[in-house]
């Protein structure tokens, strides 16, 4: 995969204004793509396609429902010989979301994930620790880093061949660089290399940054994770649908890649759509060719803002709340995750507290943490009194021993996967006959 000199990069523009040029000029001709597909026919009147921002405003919004309806192929704009690889979301709301890339879209596709301002070269080792399979996530990853000439690691997290103890190793033994994984992933790494006798911002001096996109994350959580390893911690936002959709930039910020796509933002109180605030993103890929997507609402809480950011990137920033913005109700109060999880997270780091979990009822509400004996007390108490003094609501907060949210074995066990076997031998556990799983 090599890069694709048509695609706009990095520093090839000045201000918003250039980026806005770029993006006029790309627009027909991703109109004209998706005019291909049998979806966009029938929105589309072939003889009066749009042909800039403003005509575009005038189609109705893509959803995810739209793409359920249209699996498999009903959104395929190119034939079927020149794909290269299929996708599916991971959700599990029952009918497939299908994604499909060509070859050049996945030129596009690397180039955006890779745009990591740590860098991302031949000197790193890049442990990818995201789903694979039919997800994007592992995949993009993976090409991103081959792109850049990186020594790629498949680590995968949904495979009995990788539990956390191998995790471990792989980071100590190969002298990992770089990682790619959802945030929680990191403490669960920190927990088991504290199981392994390993102390993680120490023992793992190769270590250089940690990538992580997949889940909303609060700025008191990634401090956390980032004094835990003592390295940064660089989100990246996207979906499978769309891949790469913004970067971090060296001053911390979410940039949007407004270079490679067309943003919008959605308030699905009003019906109404404008350039940025608060409300759901709304995306229209430029460079998509095997399934464009014309104004795609991804559904995901957001907040965008055009003003200036000291890298000097010239892109606009966002903030993502992915679905965390949604909350449950205790009384009069909503709450959402995103609020308890700063509050957990501004414990003292000498709590211990990495793991939690909360439930709502009708009168209160109830928070587990995992915490060493000798700070259940304090830390409970504490706890408690902020969820009181920040939220309002009165919460039942649990102190349960390490280990009880998050078992000892997860973090320590090597499963024994071994492939489909049938004949054994006197001494040997047929139990595993055919077993793969």
């Amino acid at each position: 995969m090599n890069p694709d000199s048509r695609l706009p990069q990095l520093g090839q523009w000045e201000g918003l204004e250039d980026v806005r040029r770029l993006q006029e000029k790309q627009l027909p001709q991703t109109v004209s793509w998706a005019a291909n597909s049998p979806f966009y026919r029938s929105r589309l009147d072939p003889a009066n396609l749009p042909t800039s921002i403003s005509d575009l405003a005038s189609l109705p919004l893509t959803t995810k429902q739209d793409l359920r309806e249209n699996y498999p192929w009903g959104m395929l704009a190119v034939p079927k010989e020149r794909l290269a690889t299929y996708h599916e979301s991971s959700g599990t709301a029952g009918q497939p979301t299908p994604s499909y890339y060509t070859p050049e879209d996945w030129v596009d596709l690397a180039e955006r994930f890779a745009r990591k301002w740590i860098g991302l070269s031949e000197r790193d080792v890049f442990l990818v620790r995201t789903p694979y399979a039919l997800m994007l996530t592992g995949h993009l990853a993976h090409a991103a880093g081959r792109l850049r000439g990186a020594t790629v690691v498949p680590g995968d997290n949904r495979s009995l061949a990788m539990p956390y103890a191998r995790v471990v190793r792989v980071l100590h033994d190969l002298g990992v660089t770089l990682t790619w994984a959802v945030a929680t992933e990191y403490l669960l790494w920190a927990a088991a290399a504290a199981a392994a006798g390993h102390r993680p911002g120490v023992d793992f001096p190769a270590l250089r940054a940690l990538f992580t996109g997949g889940e909303p994350l609060t700025a008191v959580r990634r401090h956390r994770i980032s004094r835990i390893w003592g390295v940064p911690v660089i989100e990246e936002y996207g979906s499978t649908e769309t891949g790469s959709l913004a970067g971090e930039c060296p001053d911390g910020r979410l940039h949007l890649w407004a270079d490679r796509a067309l943003f919008e933002v959605y308030d699905p109180k009003t019906g109404t759509v404008k350039s940025e605030g608060d409300g759901q993103l709304v995306v229209t890929p430029l460079f998509r060719e095997a399934m464009p997507l014309l104004r795609y609402n991804l559904e995901d809480d957001v907040s965008v803002s055009y003003r200036d950011c000291a890298c000097g990137w010239d892109l606009p920033t966002v903030r993502v709340f992915g679905r965390a913005a949604f909350g449950y109700r205790v009384g009069s109060t909503t709450i959402a995750q995103h609020q308890l999880e700063e509050l957990v997270f501004v414990l003292p780091d000498s709590y211990g507290v990495l793991f939690w979990r909360a439930r709502v009822e009708p009168d209160r509400l109830r928070i587990e943490i995992e915490v060493a004996e000798e700070h259940q007390q304090a830390a409970c108490a504490e706890l408690a009194a902020s969820v009181r003094s920040v939220i309002g609501v009165d919460a039942e907060v649990v102190g349960l021993p390490p280990g009880s949210l998050v078992p000892a074995t997860v973090l320590t066990s090597m499963p024994d996967v071994v492939k489909p076997r049938s004949l054994f031998g006197p001494d040997e556990d047929w139990d595993k006959a055919l077993l793969y799983y």
